[in-house]
């Protein structure tokens, strides 16, 4: 007998109806996260805290397998160490919130809520780093960081949000440019292989580029509805950051240098890009590798004899190798296959009388609810490989998305046209003019994405003034 107090699934808004709303329902329905009494923060719920886990761990492991150290420095940045470094501070200041007050006394001077954490490394080097034999520095931090966004949105866009932070300490400037494009790597490996997202890899142009950096790199991908997400970015400072702290290392050849540096970083808004790129009207797809649940055993006929006995007997032997969660509620089997629909689980197992008198089960993979048999006697080979199908599934999917919804420009009046109709990437080529960027935004409502490292020739004019061209940029509207 069903649980009366228990509903269906209720509807969730069709993306082409309201992607936002559409969006929200998910974020909602699936209990990823809710509001908080704090505007413009959010509370992150235990489904989606426990996907931000599976990100940080494959992450962490893959940050460690390079060499880099966990750290954690302060949460508060004193107004005058943020005022060292002139570009980061500049870039930053509509962002920052302060501290005045500690208790009911005024501070003598403000504190900055953390909105990254550059200056906080470069005053900590500026004390570790003597000599190149103390370099590189390989460090990373787990932790959270506030930047007053006027228009928040759960995942997307918050006044705190968490993340990783990488920050790196070299002996020269060749190191420091292949650290940085090491970790974009990363992030693009991590992003097509564990996420099922795929990314295109860019350099941003200098009006797009990280406060205070010498080159931003970043990784672009496309969201279901054809708006770009900046999913991971990594910057090469250079040496300015070691100038304005006074960080200086004695070199091989028995004179100052300064070391140059690199910062890189995700963030939970890569769970929004998740749900924006693999999601549909009946809710969440979770990628394997990041899924809480990765395979829900539902009971059929549960009632019936043996049939609890044996979905408890595959549980046990299934959790040693894969999340798993057995459902024996006594809410209904329809009510359980929607429920688990829209929480995304990768892989659902059925198993009733029939099944367990044919030694098989039901196999149905969220991505495609292709339903297929597997004998329980080779279960946990057929789960692996089904598992790996959905992670294929996903990405083949994405990747479809991203090709449909992809064009080339060849002048402002097909660049117009293009993005009056479609939402997407644009492939136009840039005479390198910040004015011809500017034009580009107000005129068609794009933004450059990146210039990305495949570059193809669309044409040999700017798509803005007509002038020589200097590289190809990816276009388009973005989250």
């Amino acid at each position: 007998m069903a649980n009366e107090n228990k509903k269906m699934v209720d509807a969730i808004t069709p993306m082409d109806e309201d992607f936002a709303k559409w969006y929200t329902d998910i974020v909602k329905k699936a209990e990823l996260s809710d509001y908080s009494s704090v505007k413009g923060c959010m509370i992150i719920r235990p489904y989606g805290y426990a996907i931000w886990e599976n990100i940080q761990k494959i992450l962490d492991g893959m940050f460690k397998a390079l060499g880099h150290e966990n750290v954690y420095m302060p949460m508060f940045i004193p107004e005058s160490l943020l005022q060292k470094e002139k570009d980061h501070v500049e870039g930053f200041a509509p962002e920052v919130a302060w501290v005045t007050h500690g208790g009911s006394e005024k501070l003598e001077e403000r504190l900055c809520v953390r909105p990254t954490s550059e200056t906080l490394f470069c005053d900590h080097y500026a004390n570790v780093v003597q000599s190149y034999r103390d370099l590189p520095k390989l460090y990373n931090q787990w932790c959270s960081v506030v930047r007053w966004e006027k228009t928040t949105r759960p995942f997307l866009r918050s006044r705190e949000f968490l993340w990783q932070e990488g920050h790196t300490l070299h002996e020269t400037p060749e190191e420091a440019i292949a650290e940085t494009e090491q970790m974009l790597n990363v992030y693009a490996e991590f992003c097509e292989k564990y996420l099922a997202i795929p990314v295109v890899k860019g350099r941003k142009t200098d009006s797009e580029k990280f406060a205070g950096a010498e080159a931003t790199y970043t990784i672009e991908a496309l969201m279901h509805d054809g708006k770009a997400l900046q999913s991971g970015t990594s910057h090469y400072f250079g040496d300015g950051f070691a100038k304005a702290f006074g960080i200086q290392f004695l070199g091989r050849d028995n004179q100052l240098h300064y070391p140059h540096q690199t910062s890189w970083g995700v963030s939970t808004r890569l769970i929004g890009g998740i749900i924006m790129t693999h999601g549909d009207d009946n809710g969440l797809m979770l990628p394997p590798a990041v899924a809480p649940v990765q395979v829900v055993i539902i009971p059929v006929a549960q009632h019936k004899e043996g049939v609890l006995e044996k979905a408890r007997e595959i549980f046990e032997e299934l959790k040693k190798d894969f999340r798993v969660k057995l459902d024996d509620s006594e809410n209904t089997a329809g009510w359980k296959f929607a429920e688990y629909e829209m929480r995304g689980v990768p892989l659902r197992l059925e198993i009733g009388p029939k099944d367990i008198e044919n030694g098989q089960c039901v196999l149905v993979t969220r991505h495609n609810r292709v339903k297929s048999f597997a004998k329980l006697d080779n279960l946990k080979e057929e789960i692996a490989k089904k598992l790996d199908e959905v992670r294929d599934g996903l990405y083949e999917r994405a990747l479809k998305n991203r090709e449909n919804r992809t064009w080339a420009a060849r002048d402002l009046e097909e660049m117009k046209k293009i993005s009056a109709e479609n939402n997407g990437f644009i492939k136009a080529m840039w005479c390198g003019n910040p004015e011809c960027e500017d034009k580009l935004k107000e005129a068609a409502g794009v933004s450059s994405r990146c210039m990305p490292f495949e570059q193809e020739n669309i044409s040999d004019k700017c798509v803005c003034c007509g002038k020589p061209a200097k590289s190809m940029v990816l276009w388009g509207k973005a989250y």
